[in-house]
């Protein structure tokens, strides 16, 4: 059997390419294709086991290090550039155009969903308010593309046989636009990384890179009516205006490594997310350390937090929400052990397992069906 493996780019080390990371443990034969690869040898050799991806002609562009989203118009021409006819079994992990690469009727193709493209479809006004494009000339330009993005989306519905979304979130998001059923297949997390830790200390911690949809701002403004200990971790283009609404009771670290993190992470009263993801990897850490969480009630950590077990969800992007919820939080009583034991549902090792087991069952049927 051949097989490809596509992903979109390849910059960092973050999510998607921890799944990336499970495939290539599952199988160390994929030949792999991206957009652009700028890997470090390190990531390289996590990642994709040393190999270096096929990349498009997008990776010659200028700063396409760095300003590779500027080429976004682009994306669906390089992804369809890609010749994969010679091989058996493709896997696409997808949160833009992965999943639209050209595939026949003799291949099996299987596509793991982070997200459809949230740009284009459920985050469209949001991302241009956001990115101060909703008017002028470059809008006006910005909304055709995305309009174009979505359109050429719903061409490549059936270029894939069988979906995988990573939560029931993004399975709902995937029948609303795709009109597909899909398997939830929760992503990886590196569970062993974080210890059980039960001696807990008398602050709230959260951290994310600092960016709008992450709502920083908002836990930081929260808390700053009150009179309850908050540790920020991370940076972002939001820092400045977050420094502004902290008050003394609010530490900001900044950037700190993942050693600091987990202690940070560890010894918290309970870990603060106010975000809307596709599944959320860093909550399912803090549990994972016996760490309670406080989150907002919907996208993936609705099904990873449970209200009253392992945490408690708030309903609304908004203060008086989540400090109704902090307030919960301090009359309630949670088991580090219990909550540890919830976090080991996500473990990198229950991932490859059904990876495993569904890409086989699909190929099976396929060549019985061929």
């Amino acid at each position: 059997m051949k097989r490809a493996l596509i992903h979109e780019w390849f910059v960092d080390y973050k999510g998607s390419e921890r799944c990336i990371e499970s495939f290539t443990n599952i199988w160390n034969d994929f030949d792999i294709y991206a957009l652009i690869d700028f890997l470090s040898d390190e990531e390289r050799e996590t990642i994709l086991k040393g190999k270096k991806a096929n990349t498009s002609f997008i990776q010659n562009l200028p700063f396409a290090k760095t300003q590779y989203r500027n080429y976004l118009p682009l994306f669906p021409l390089a992804i369809e550039q890609f010749d994969l006819r010679d091989y058996d079994l493709i896997i696409s992990s997808s949160h833009a155009v992965a999943k639209g690469v050209l595939t026949h009727s003799n291949q099996l193709h299987i596509s793991y969903i982070h997200t459809p493209i949230r740009y284009a479809w459920d985050l469209y006004h949001q991302y241009l308010n956001e990115s101060g494009l909703n008017r002028g000339v470059k809008g006006t330009l910005a909304k055709y593309f995305l309009h174009k993005i979505r359109l050429w989306d719903i061409s490549t519905i059936n270029r894939v046989d069988y979906y995988i979304a990573n939560s029931k979130y993004i399975a709902r998001r995937i029948k609303k636009i795709y009109g597909k059923e899909s398997k939830v297949i929760y992503p990886p997390v590196d569970i062993d990384k974080f210890q059980l830790y039960e001696k807990k200390e008398d602050y709230y911690f959260t951290m994310s890179r600092m960016v709008p949809y992450k709502k920083i701002d908002l836990i930081v403004e929260a808390f700053s009516k009150t009179d309850k200990k908050l540790v920020v971790a991370g940076t972002g283009p939001d820092f400045a205006k977050i420094k502004k609404l902290a008050t003394p009771n609010i530490e900001l670290l900044g950037y700190i490594d993942d050693s600091e993190a987990i202690k940070y992470m560890q010894r918290a009263k309970a870990f603060v997310f106010s975000a809307e993801e596709d599944f959320g990897i860093t909550p399912v850490e803090a549990q994972a350390c016996g760490t309670p969480v406080i989150c907002l009630g919907k996208g993936g950590t609705k099904e990873t937090i449970l209200d009253g077990e392992t945490g408690i969800h708030f309903q609304e992007q908004k203060i008086d929400s989540l400090l109704k919820a902090v307030e919960k939080f301090e009359r309630s009583e949670f088991e580090p052990k219990r909550v540890r034991k919830n976090a080991e549902r996500f473990s990198k090792q229950r991932f490859e397992k059904e990876i495993e087991e569904f890409v086989t069952l699909k190929y099976q049927q396929f060549l019985e069906e061929r």
